[in-house]
């Protein structure tokens, strides 16, 4: 007997209208969808000649993170084990090392060994995350009566991609309960939200909690070291960008900082942010699918590149950010996370083609004002995403605003 037939011939009927658990039903219905189609269809005449729906949407954008998420486990695991074998670091004791020291050791030079020293720290991340998320989804959606959807498996994954690897678990379960609850439920749940609810949970613990989020010490799991990420170095003046792509444009010890190497992601960093490369395979993923908007990526971009490009020419004796390039930009700390996976977020984003292209621009240029003037922020794409957010309604009204009245003087005024 299939998984299939057991669940609609001797559980479900017990969560049906009579059964015992029938309070209950949303919690099983939310189980039954993570493992199978829904079994309702539509039944009056057919009116929709799309096959697309919310679940594959949402599992459509859960994929295209898996080589973030993959790329996000090697490093993790590499970055660690690299202080470890090359720099004399203890690991951080407890469980995680000792199952990591019991299997593979410490060996950086080891692909197998630097991927299970990052799932070691990134799978109880990801437990932590859906079951805080699953538990205030369940609770609101029974409390509302209606069934669970799907929008919490793309808000979940995304989470656990923007915290550092060595964040406390505790403060990885208030975050999500934080985003989940204030950032979509009290709206009224997935469509409803204005706010991206997985950049509300990571503000949050930004603000709470800002040595666990913004710290040198977060970033490698590895006790009693202290290592800057690159958008550090590159606030502290610490970057060269005269040495071209390839070049060692910081040298601190036996590690070369280039542009290369932060487009490949092999730096420090929150887990799935530091390989451009593999953000990029998901964004064309994305944009294959046509799940994603190609203009709020573009204009994310070209927000980037003119206000950098102001800032360049503008320059700075005592702010080595003014110095920074477009493309610099691109490949260090969250922005091209940020624009592939959390701007293009249908339900907070603009709706408008128009609006799409404002609303990406000023995600561009607030990211870049907030990584330069504001020395309190050495990340903007966060900050930026959520203040997008907040000015897309408004976007979208001045947008049709201006095509009614382009309409009405083509009409001659004619309604």
């Amino acid at each position: 007997m299939g998984m299939r037939q057991i669940l609609d011939t001797k559980v479900a009927p017990h969560f049906h209208e009579g059964g015992k658990f029938e309070k209950f039903y949303t919690f099983y219905e939310m189980f039954d969808t993570m493992l199978y189609s829904p079994s309702s269809v539509t039944r009056s005449a057919a009116h929709v000649r799309d096959g697309i729906d919310l679940k594959r949407v949402m599992m459509t954008v859960w994929f295209a993170t898996f080589p973030a998420i993959l790329f996000g486990l090697y490093n993790t695991g590499y970055q660690a084990n690299m202080q470890i074998t090359e720099f004399g670091y203890q690991a951080i004791p407890g469980w995680r090392a000792d199952i990591v020291a019991l299997l593979t050791g410490f060996d950086s030079g080891n692909v197998l060994a630097n991927f299970l020293h990052g799932a070691v720290y990134y799978v109880p991340i990801m437990v932590t995350v859906y079951l805080g998320g699953f538990i205030w989804e369940g609770l609101f959606a029974w409390k509302r009566g209606h069934e669970i959807n799907e929008g919490f498996f793309v808000t979940g994954i995304l989470f656990t991609l923007i915290l550092p690897p060595a964040i406390p678990l505790w403060q990885v379960f208030l975050g999500i309960s934080f985003g989940v609850i204030i950032g979509k439920e009290v709206f009224g749940g997935t469509g409803k939200n204005f706010l991206n609810p997985a950049l509300v949970g990571r503000a949050f613990l930004y603000f709470a909690y800002p040595a666990q989020m913004s710290g040198d010490a977060v970033w490698t799991a590895v006790d009693s070291f202290s290592g800057a990420t690159p958008l550090s170095l590159a606030a502290a003046g610490a970057i060269d960008y005269s040495a071209g792509l390839t070049g060692a444009a910081f040298t601190s010890g036996s590690v070369d900082l280039s542009w290369m190497s932060t487009a490949m992601g092999g730096i420090q960093g929150c887990i799935g942010e530091t390989s451009t490369i593999a953000i990029a395979l998901g964004a064309i993923f994305l944009l294959f699918t046509k799940i994603a908007s190609w203009r709020i990526m573009l204009s994310v971009i070209l927000g980037t590149v003119f206000m950098s490009s102001i800032f360049n020419a503008i320059g700075s004796e005592s702010n080595p950010m003014f110095a920074m390039p477009w493309y610099w930009h691109l490949t260090i700390g969250g922005l091209a996370f940020g624009l592939v996976y959390m701007a293009t977020d249908p339900v907070s984003a603009s709706m408008t083609n128009t609006g799409k292209w404002v609303f990406g621009i000023v995600i561009g240029v607030m990211t870049v004002l907030i990584r330069v003037v504001n020395p309190a922020f050495p990340e903007g794409i966060m900050l930026a995403i959520l203040f997008g957010n907040l000015c897309a309604p408004l976007i979208d009204y001045f947008v049709m605003r201006a095509n009614i009245r382009r309409r009405l003087r083509r009409s001659g005024g004619a309604v």
